[in-house]
């Protein structure tokens, strides 16, 4: 059979994608190697009965339009958005609490006694600059990049008006995003507070998922990119999914589904066919080719330009180019089946406070040394954590029957590791999975005693999980490093910015992708319109 499009992978960037063409009147095939939707943004049965976060464990940053465009919500998606952002506890029993309220997180850091009481008058100063970068910014992470390879006159007028608009919308801040962007995040929450505390909270959202230290230069950048496009700010966003990230990839198939995409799952691609320079389809490992005009890659770049395209398409120079993406991922992920609440000691039995992010991240130096050990390929003895404890705003992800081991699961708790880096000097990970897990416990365990014996049962997915079973080389969460040299119109590289790849009618909708990685749907959203744009323009041939 013929279709318009062929989207070769089913994470969310793809469903995004899919959605988009199928809604523009294309014939589109969804194609997903494993048998789940949602990829990394996924949800998985830990235990019977017990679901959890497959990698990425809130859906915050999602953009608007795309659930308002897609219809999400008519599809099943329900959003709940606690009144904590984050909560980071401190060795000595107090915490830093970051709520929603801008005004009631600095009341709060005066009472909490963590944060100088200049901080706290300051707080609401900050974070009306950073929403005020970040809007500058998200200007930039919603367009097509330019052609930077081929401008064209469009090309300029569309640079002038996206740098005269983000200009406009950071004029009230002190500072501008050229001079932000390439900063080291140590030194941004540096600028703004005296706290060490209060610092290394913020700080620590410009080292998730990425293999940066908040020494680095970008950094800054990629602390910014995380509250672009949402109502975050400072505290950052925190908004779950009920039933899992998957829930969203859903809700996202739904609404392919209801514009006449169809989605295969358990149906792997060996390759991208081509008629010359132009893309024709796609063949199975089975040996079924499948005739696309369209064909979009939601794998990461490095696979899509060197496992899916002939050499000879390529060149030596371009092949050589895309080894050398950075994608070495450093991020694990430790689930727990709990049989009780645990007792973070620092939030006072208020469970109110755990109900958004909970951040081992208790300062600078603590960043600083979790960071370190992955550029030698070892492994951190105190990582930086965040954790949500998911089943406190919705207990849905828990059905009855819910046993292991002979006690009953009460809750659920997931837990983003930064800082383990995918190949170790010693050994593999393979062999240090478990003393992964007991090292990610024992470091919970100082804020929250006894938390070990409140373990059910425990899934440690490791970069070379990430690898291996959702098909990301590298392991990279984000399929390519979040730094500035491989950020906008030089995602996944210069020349390859404008999700077209080298072959005529073939893009990239990937996390690798501008404006890259994250459950934005951006990368998704953005494919999807060049695509359109090119079939407008009569490049493509394709039925609508």
């Amino acid at each position: 059979m013929t279709y318009d499009a062929v989207v070769i992978g089913a994470g969310h960037n793809g469903l995004v994608c899919a959605a988009y063409l199928a809604r523009a009147g294309l014939s589109v095939l969804v194609l997903e190697r494993r048998d789940e939707l949602g990829g990394m943004a996924g949800t998985s049965e830990l235990l019977k009965g017990v679901r959890v976060p497959t990698l990425a464990h809130t859906v915050g940053r999602l953009r608007p339009s795309i659930a308002r465009e897609l219809g999400l919500r008519g599809h099943g998606l329900a959003l709940v958005q606690p009144e904590v952002r984050a909560f980071a506890p401190q060795p000595d029993g107090r915490a830093i609490t970051l709520w929603g309220d801008v005004d009631r997180t600095a009341r709060d850091l005066v009472d909490g006694g963590l944060a100088a009481s200049s901080d706290a008058a300051s707080y609401g100063a900050a974070d009306q600059q950073v929403r005020a970068l970040g809007r500058g910014l998200a200007e930039l992470m919603s367009r097509i990049p330019p052609d930077l390879a081929s401008p064209t006159l469009g090309d300029a007028f569309a640079g002038l008006r996206t740098g005269l608009a983000a200009r406009a919308r950071a004029r009230s801040a002190n500072e501008s995003l050229l001079r932000t962007m390439p900063m080291a995040a140590r030194d941004l929450v540096a600028e703004w507070f005296e706290s060490d505390a209060l610092r290394a909270a913020v700080a620590a959202r410009g080292m998730l998922y990425t293999g940066l230290s908040p020494r680095m230069p970008g950094s800054g950048g990629v602390l910014l990119a995380d509250l672009a496009g949402n109502d975050g700010g400072l505290a950052g966003q925190t908004v779950f999914a009920r039933g899992g990230p998957g829930a969203l990839a859903d809700a996202l198939a739904a609404a392919a589904r209801a514009n006449g995409a169809e989605i295969r799952t358990g149906t792997a691609v060996a390759q991208v066919r081509r008629d010359g320079e132009r893309a024709t389809g796609v063949t199975l490992t089975g040996g079924e080719e499948i005739d696309a005009s369209v064909v979009v890659s939601n794998l990461d770049p490095r696979t899509t330009l060197l496992d899916l395209i002939e050499p000879e398409v390529l060149g030596p120079r371009l092949s050589w180019r895309a080894a050398n993406i950075r994608q070495r991922g450093t991020t694990a992920k430790v689930n727990l089946a709990l049989s009780g609440l645990p007792d973070f000691g620092a939030a006072a039995g208020d469970a109110r406070r755990l109900r958004g992010r909970i951040l081992i991240a208790p300062s600078m130096r603590y960043l600083d040394l979790a960071a370190r050990p992955a550029k030698y390929g070892e492994l951190p003895e105190q990582p930086l954590l965040e954790a949500t404890i998911p089943t406190l705003v919705d207990p849905g992800l828990l059905a009855d029957g819910r046993r292991g081991r002979a006690r009953t699961v009460v809750h659920v708790m997931s837990v983003v590791v930064e800082g383990i880096p995918r190949e170790l000097r010693d050994g593999t990970l393979d062999d240090r999975r478990d003393a992964l897990g007991d090292a990610v416990l024992a470091t919970l365990a100082e804020f929250a005693p006894g938390i070990a014996e409140l373990v059910v049962e425990r899934q440690v997915i490791t970069p070379l999980d990430v690898e291996r079973d959702l098909g990301a080389f590298g392991g990279h969460a984000m399929h390519a490093e979040s730094s500035l040299d491989q950020w906008f119109a030089w995602r996944p590289l210069h020349g390859l910015g404008r999700y077209r790849m080298p072959l005529t009618g073939m893009y990239l909708a990937g996390s690798g992708a501008h404006p890259g990685g994250g459950v934005t749907g951006g990368p998704g959203q953005l494919a999807a319109q060049a695509v359109i744009a090119d079939s407008r323009q009569g490049r493509l041939r394709v039925s609508a």
